[in-house]
């Protein structure tokens, strides 16, 4: 009796457990802060094997999220089947005929949690709210798991519609000056503070969605190009351009405010990725042909320029970006199109 006892507050403990980590990975914003933390441990035990697959040079393919976020739905129909086993074997003695052994109740939960209901025994006692709970929870799953994969393939059409946008002026990968270049041959420089409002938008929008869930920091689009690590560099460029680099004061308000929120996001989803900085110089001789190359598109250039100055501002604000971009496989922004 004690023995089944114990056997149930396991089964029940684990039960709690487990819908506590769904319910926080799913709905709760910040992703899961539940002991279990399953889509974080999937993720953290198969990127290593993934990367050494596939070679360190080909990254992660557009496969592993969806792997890994299948993974953890797996095995959280899997610790309910485990846990409801405990508990119908615990009160094995109310099913008609009782269960012969630990099998016969992991069979009984399984068809419960998934919503079949095959079993040649009767519940009676408590045991039939043993079985009920298992179908709840079962049915709760498979609803948050539709709701899950309905709020990626979402945030990931936000994001990439952002980066499809991006690549019709700024090329592929994505280039700033590229940008700033396209807007001054077309005459329509005057587009410049709604992209970079637009661009802002873009930022805090990407950051809400992929803080709140990890694991979207790992799905990737064959048609989004480069990917988004290029993108956001190419928004870091262009905040930094315009900001140090052009001599218009009614960019300059936008330009820090882009730049603010872009470094945020990447820091926000390089600190998720578990990922520190990495600093790669930019030579001042390579923004001295930027600035130019935007002098020459019809832009005001600043004078005098601090082109050491402005070297070192942009390897400290594409720091997160290419540790994000390496970590990824991906590209980083092309720095002179």
């Amino acid at each position: 009796m004690v023995a089944d006892s114990l056997l149930m507050l396991a089964g029940l403990a684990l039960a709690a457990l487990t819908l506590v980590d769904v319910f926080q990975t799913v709905i709760a914003p910040g992703g899961s802060r539940a002991s279990l933390r399953v889509t974080k441990r999937v993720v953290a035990g198969l990127l290593p094997l993934w990367k050494r697959v596939r070679g360190p040079r080909r990254g992660v393919s557009g496969m592993f999220a969806p792997m890994a976020l299948l993974a953890s739905f797996i095995i959280w129909v899997a610790l309910l089947i485990l846990a409801f086993g405990a508990v119908t074997y615990a009160v094995r003695s109310s099913f008609r005929p009782p269960l012969d052994d630990f099998s016969d109740g992991l069979y009984l939960a399984g068809s419960s949690v998934v919503t079949i209901g095959l079993s040649e025994t009767d519940a009676t006692g408590p045991a039939r709210w043993v079985v009920l709970a298992a179908g709840l929870c079962g049915l709760g799953v498979i609803t948050l798991a539709v709701t899950y994969l309905l709020l990626v393939l979402n945030s990931v059409a936000q994001r990439d519609t952002g980066i499809l946008k991006l690549n019709t002026t700024a090329g592929e990968p994505p280039s700033a000056l590229t940008l700033l270049e396209t807007l001054g041959a077309l005459r329509c420089d005057d587009e410049l503070p709604r992209i970079l409002r637009h661009a802002r938008d873009w930022c805090v929008t990407v950051r809400q969605s992929h803080a709140n869930h990890p694991s979207l920091i790992y799905f990737q689009s064959i048609g989004a190009g480069s990917g988004w690590p290029a993108a956001l560099g190419a928004m870091l460029d262009l905040a930094l351009y315009v900001e140090l680099l052009l001599d218009d004061e009614r960019l300059y308000g936008p330009a820090v405010l882009l730049r603010k929120d872009a470094m945020k996001m990447a820091e926000d989803l390089a600190e998720l990725a578990g990922l520190k900085p990495k600093i790669r110089e930019t030579a001042p001789a390579a923004l001295e042909k930027v600035a130019a190359r935007l002098g020459q598109a019809g832009y005001a250039v600043r004078s005098p320029l601090d082109l050491p100055a402005v070297a070192t501002a942009r390897a400290h604000l594409q720091a997160c970006v290419v540790a994000m971009a390496d970590h990824l496989g991906k590209p980083t922004a092309d720095l002179t199109g």
